[in-house]
């Protein structure tokens, strides 16, 4: 398929009360106002297809953008690719398509820590939640624990002074070292009891910051400290 096709495959499942509630969530034009379910109908249908992720993402569609992400091709991205897509987004593709797929690529680890240095709010965004994604997929043998506890204190020391939707996603980089990553649980619990409550301007949504110690001692009453994700999409 193309994505001409695909496209005049999304228009007809657009719905205008969906558009208004992703346009309250910050999502900027253009943007259809297809579901994620109806999305990934399609994702099940094409499944994986790298020019086909490239040529959606370059409309500019958030719909389309957010497709791109189900069915790329992780593995196939270039370091090129990410960082044009990382560029290019905003609101949730920051926030969840990126990160998604980079941390499946080879180069997530690298882009992250690359993305959280950048002046631009959305590129730091997305490298913060590029690490949580790479936390809830690898093993902990796999990340380099020296590394994300020097993280974990940098964001203990500068969260509240961070741009909103970096202080988002320093958040949940707290939230996913005590869920994801065993070794570092209780300097994770630590770090977020130091923190406190993170406040976030969430526009006109009724969505909340979570509360990183009660999100966490809830993972380890279920005794799911550790757990991974087989992808970080979902």
């Amino acid at each position: 398929m193309t994505a001409a096709e695909i496209l005049a495959e999304l228009k007809p499942l657009a719905k205008e009360s969906y558009k208004k509630t992703l346009l309250n969530h910050g999502i900027a034009e253009p943007v259809l106002g297809v579901s994620i379910e109806e999305l990934k109908k399609i994702q099940k249908r094409v499944k994986h297809d790298y020019q086909l992720a490239l040529d959606l993402y370059d409309t500019g569609i958030y719909d389309a953008m957010y497709l791109a992400g189900l069915i790329a091709d992780d593995a196939r991205m270039t370091k090129k690719d990410l960082q044009r897509w990382v560029e290019k987004a905003g609101g949730a593709l920051c926030g969840y398509t990126v990160p998604w797929v980079a941390a499946g690529s080879k180069h997530g680890w690298e882009l992250a820590l690359k993305w959280i240095e950048s002046k631009k709010e959305t590129i730091a965004t997305a490298g913060w939640t590029t690490l949580v994604s790479l936390m809830s997929i690898k093993d902990d043998e796999e990340l380099d624990m020296a590394k994300l506890k020097e993280l974990l204190q940098r964001v203990e020391k500068t969260i509240h002074d961070a741009p909103h939707t970096v202080r988002y996603a320093m958040n949940t980089f707290v939230i996913g070292l005590g869920t994801y990553v065993k070794p570092l649980a209780e300097p994770a619990m630590k770090a977020a009891k130091t923190i406190g409550q993170v406040t976030v301007d969430m526009g006109k949504t009724a969505c909340k910051v979570p509360y990183a110690p009660d999100y966490i001692k809830k993972v380890q009453q279920r005794g799911s400290v550790g757990k991974k994700r087989k992808s970080a999409k979902c």
